[in-house]
């Protein structure tokens, strides 16, 4: 799970707030600011994550002003911090009243918040701030007489921090609270060393060679905090020096050589009791590791530095106290909800938690003989998987090469409005029926079936789209292309005599769009949802009304705070609608499926989010009737299926979803077998490719095979690491491939082309997978279309 994490961006806020809200922003992290009087504040981000061990990770990046520290006395509550600074870019200086140094492009500087200071930034600058409980860096270091602030300089420990923090910052946005906690450590370890190599002491604490002493007999003990047999005599004969001096150079610092050791095995203890990483490891064990030998022993010297036992202290922390939701499969087993009560016949929890799937689901014997050149898929729960794709699903039909098929679809949103989406539909009904007796279709998604492991239900709702499929093609295999024409496309009728003639869709602006860590207008976290209608001519829609979403207790009795699952019936008696939104706004049809897949042959059951070389969650409204798409086939009979169905969408899908409403498809099938050059421009395709009348659009993914690029945990990494920028690059790649195979062009050629006539834009970053399509259009080459 990503660290608890906050954001802001002035650029967003109207300009008579961006003052207030940097102060605010700033303040978070104890800090003021004073900026330019005369002319527009530039620009200000700021990127915060909250470590369980206290600390405080944030990435700033401005226009040049002063950050202020006016120092905050420290309490039982809230005891002093010190902040790590790495200066990224952006020159400077940090005074206080008594001194002054200037820092550059990649310093690390050490200041302390209990004491007054100024930065002042000359230029615009990014920085990284680590801030952390102040002994923990500076409580072995005889603190009282160190002064800061300071910058640090060259020794070895400074010069190996730079890259550690540089690589924190570059990596921010998907650090992990177990990362988070683990390069604290080493951060504070190596800052540590730099700041006794580095800080000048007064003239009667200790002399430089001292100094330099206790540097080499702190390194040696931190090598050997593990050994319980570690004495004094082992470090003094190490060094090189004798115990006598050894004592007396601690006592200067307040202290023995046994309690300095117990205390920083007792720091090291607890920082692994609160870090992550460690959560399912034993505390005896984790004494033993750092040198308590005596489990009791090690229990009552806990207590009495930190007035509580080591478990109690474990149970205290708040562990994901603030949820920062996120699609795809959790990394840690754990529940973020509250079970009220499993589904019927499910057996509760004997606490081994099930990491793998298990997958109700095996490979056809036989294959439905379906060989008439056109027929009809009629959507039931018999006839659709919901949440997933696999290559192991047993097919519905089977067609040949040529077949025209008629396809139906259901939007997974369809019980935002039961009266106006699903009533009276005995289709739509069947694949939604669910009462406090049964689920109808009971995986929604591709975890285990344990509902009570994540707390989302049978399945666990990490893909949300209901597929109509699979649909063998005979002859099909690894290497072939599968081509899908797209004859026609229409609304799925109300079935609701008190709507008849009408079809109607949602769109809901989601946890999981672009906008929701950006909102401006109060509450800052919201989910909307506007239901529209459109008549049968569906050439426009209109918005009907809107509605918050309130938390919602889905039928087994689970607490639904944020629409984290597809299906989930929505009480109307606890929403409050909104009519006359969007009032004389008319919505153009773009008719189409945003989900269009063969099966990957990398994992037997896959999340339907994010899409991938074999089509699926694209969202590309280009993809509409008169089109044809062309998929790379991967496993035997293709396995085609066809979901998330949608009346509009913008390029982006910015806040999650598009105008999810119900379609019904016309569609012919042709198979491209590999080598037969049939048509070259998909001889050899590894990626979805659309063809228009007018223009070849190429899709380019954050990640092209994400399956096999990021290893076994990549139905999770996926989300975490997906980018525009890693998105074109594909693009463009994959642009460049067709342009100098299907047209045979030099690379240079290609270059000079895409730069000068080849247009990209995002399709999505709604998908865990984010999405660049190119378009290129066939007139550079002198064709008329079609």
């Amino acid at each position: 799970m990503v660290a608890t994490t906050y954001r802001i961006s002035i650029d967003a806020i109207p300009r008579q707030n961006q003052r207030e809200v940097w102060r605010e922003a700033l303040a978070g992290l104890l800090l003021d600011c004073r900026l330019p009087d005369t002319g527009p504040f530039q620009f200000g981000e700021l990127s915060a994550k909250r470590s369980t061990t206290g600390a405080q990770l944030a990435l700033l990046r401005s226009s040049e002003q002063q950050i202020v520290c006016n120092g905050h006395a420290a309490s039982a509550a809230a005891p002093a911090r010190v902040a790590i600074i790495f200066h990224a870019y952006g020159r400077g200086s940090i005074a206080t009243s008594q001194r002054s140094c200037e820092f550059a492009d990649n310093d690390v500087s050490v200041c302390d918040l209990q004491s007054a200071w100024c930065m002042t930034l000359r230029e615009d600058f990014e920085l990284l701030l680590l801030e952390l409980p102040r002994e923990r860096l500076l409580g072995r270091l005889g603190h009282n007489r160190l002064r800061l602030p300071i910058v640090l300089g060259a020794t070895i420990a400074a010069a190996a921090v730079r890259p550690v923090m540089r690589t924190l910052g570059g990596n921010f946005s998907i650090l992990d609270k177990a990362d988070l906690a683990t390069t604290e450590v080493a951060v504070t370890e190596l800052v540590a060393g730099a700041v006794l190599g580095e800080t000048r002491l007064d003239a009667e604490a200790m002399t430089q060679v001292q100094a330099g002493h206790l540097r080499r007999v702190d390194a040696a003990i931190e090598a050997q905090l593990g050994n319980p047999h570690l004495t004094i005599a082992d470090i003094a004969r190490q060094e090189g020096l004798s115990q006598r001096y050894l004592q007396r150079l601690f006592e200067r610092q307040n202290t023995t050589f046994s309690t300095y050791v117990r205390e920083r095995r007792l720091e090291r203890c607890c920082n692994d009791l609160i870090d992550p990483n460690y959560s399912d490891q034993r505390i005896a064990d984790i004494s033993y590791r750092w040198g308590f030998s005596d489990q009791a022993h090690f229990s009552r010297m806990f207590s009495a530095t930190y007035g509580t036992s080591p478990r109690e202290f474990r149970k205290s922390v708040p562990r994901d106290a603030e949820i920062e939701r996120t699609r795809g499969r959790p990394r840690l087993a754990r529940s973020t909800a509250t079970v009220l009560r499993l589904a019927p016949g499910t057996a509760a929890r004997d606490g081994a938690l099930r990491l793998e799937p298990a997958i109700p689901i095996e490979p056809a014997t036989t294959l439905p003989d379906t060989r008439v050149s056109s027929h009809h898929l009629k959507v039931s729960k018999e006839t659709t998987h919901w949440g997933y794709l696999s290559r192991t699903i047993p097919p519905v039909m089977c067609i040949e090469s040529g077949a025209v098929v008629t396809i139906e679809t259901l939007t997974q949103h369809a019980f935002d409005d039961h009266e106006r989406m699903i009533k009276g539909d005995p289709g739509a009904e069947s694949v939604f029926h669910w009462t406090a007796e049964r689920k109808a279709v009971e995986r929604r998604g591709a975890g285990p079936m344990d509902g009570s492991i994540f707390g989302r239900g049978a399945g666990e709702g990490f893909g949300v789209h209901i597929c109509t499929g699979p649909v063998h093609v005979r002859g099909a295999e690894p290497g072939d292309v599968l081509e899908v024409q797209i004859l026609d496309i229409w609304p799925r009728p109300c079935a609701n005599p008190a709507f008849a003639g009408k079809s109607f869709g949602s769109n809901a602006a989601a946890w999981w769009g672009f906008q929701y860590n950006d909102l401006i207008d109060p509450p800052a976290k919201r989910e909307t949802i506007t239901i529209f209608e459109t008549d049968a001519q569906a050439e426009w829609a209109r918005a009907v009304y809107s509605y918050r979403w309130t938390p919602q207790t889905d039928p087994f009795g689970v607490r639904h705070d944020t629409m984290d699952y597809p299906g989930v019936p929505v009480d109307h008696a606890s929403i409050e609608k909104r009519p006359g939104v969007l009032a004389g706004v008319r919505i153009p049809a773009r008719l189409h499926f945003g989900f269009m897949a063969v099966a990957p042959r990398e994992s037997d059951i896959i999340d339907s989010i994010p899409p991938g070389y074999f089509g699926g969650n694209v969202d590309n409204w280009r993809a509409t009737k008169g089109t044809t798409l062309y998929l790379p086939v991967a496993v035997p009979g293709a396995l085609f299926s066809i979901g998330d169905p949608h009346f509009a969408q913008g390029d982006g899908e910015v806040n999650g979803t598009a105008l999810e409403l119900s379609l019904t498809g016309q569609f012919r099938f042709v198979l491209h077998k590999n080598g037969q050059g049939t048509k070259p421009h998909v001889e050899g395709l590894a990626h979805p490719l659309l063809e228009t009348a007018e223009e070849w659009i190429l899709h380019g993914f954050s990640y092209g095979n994400y399956l096999r690029e990021l290893g076994r945990n990549a139905q999770s990494e996926i989300y975490q690491r997906s980018s525009v920028d890693l998105a074109l690059r594909n693009a463009f790649r994959a642009t460049r491939k067709f342009l100098m195979e299907g047209y045979h062009l030099s690379e240079d050629e290609a270059l000079a082309l895409i730069s000068l006539g080849v247009d990209f834009g995002v399709t999505q970053v709604a998908d865990g997978n984010w999405g660049v399509h190119a378009i290129v259009r066939k007139s550079l080459f002198g064709q008329a279309g079609g």
